[in-house]
């Protein structure tokens, strides 16, 4: 037989999240005592450190977390409509956190600055997204667009978008950039494909498009550095 969990009262208060949190910082605590922290209170039967350790054990992990929309939050047994706007509040705040560090205007000078830039906004979402930078003549990023979401595993975009997006914000040349939510940023033969009519049409309009990079989880591939473009 399965022993109950221990509420909140029954571990010792230097164990609790918050308090270690104080003690020790932040940087301490694993993730499911980060979690706890923003669902602040479990339920009758369990702490709130035991329903993030089953939340975490149910999506899969921290990752899969990110993606999930307040109605799929409230599906998880013990969230309820507060508790998954209290989590969706505090992951877009991470994310803003993260894009508050691009505010200066941004030179792409190599693969790695437009990487640096996309990688934490890309590398966690279960969707491929299809993102844009529009760089003008000193290579200064002017506008980033998301032109395309696509299924678990594909992502289709057409020239014809990343064009009139470019023109629209008179880029004269561009970075394209999309995720690998397997997290293994090798091209596939479509993303060569893709690459390849880009490029093609860039010419025709005369935007050239930089490079086009493959975000996986803590990597990339440039496909220029690859010589596939």
């Amino acid at each position: 037989m399965e022993s109950p969990a221990l509420l909140l009262r029954d571990i010792p208060h230097e164990e609790r999240p918050r308090e270690r949190m104080m003690s020790y910082g932040a940087s301490a605590l694993s993730h499911a005592e980060l979690l706890a922290i923003l669902l602040r209170t479990g339920t009758r039967q369990e702490s709130a450190i035991h329903v993030a350790q089953r939340i975490l054990k149910q999506v899969g992990s921290i990752r899969q977390l990110v993606d999930l929309s307040i109605e799929e939050l409230t599906q998880i047994k013990g969230i309820g409509i507060a508790k998954a706007v209290q989590l969706k509040a505090g992951i877009e705040l991470g994310r803003r956190l993260v894009s508050s560090r691009h505010m200066e205007p941004v030179i792409i000078r190599s693969p790695r600055d437009a990487a640096e830039l996309l990688s934490e906004q890309l590398r966690y979402l279960q969707k491929e997204h299809f993102v844009c930078l529009f760089l003008n003549t000193k290579n200064h990023v002017i506008a980033q667009e998301t032109l395309s979401m696509g299924s678990l595993n594909a992502s289709i975009v057409h020239p014809r978008e990343v064009f009139r997006a470019a023109i629209k914000c008179s880029s004269a040349s561009l970075v394209c950039a999309h995720n690998h939510p397997s997290g293994d940023p090798t091209p596939s033969p479509e993303d060569i494909s893709l690459t390849s009519r880009l490029v093609e049409a860039g010419d025709i309009i005369g935007i050239d498009v930089l490079d086009h990079l493959i975000i996986g989880d803590g990597a990339f591939v440039s496909l220029k550095e690859r010589g596939l473009m």
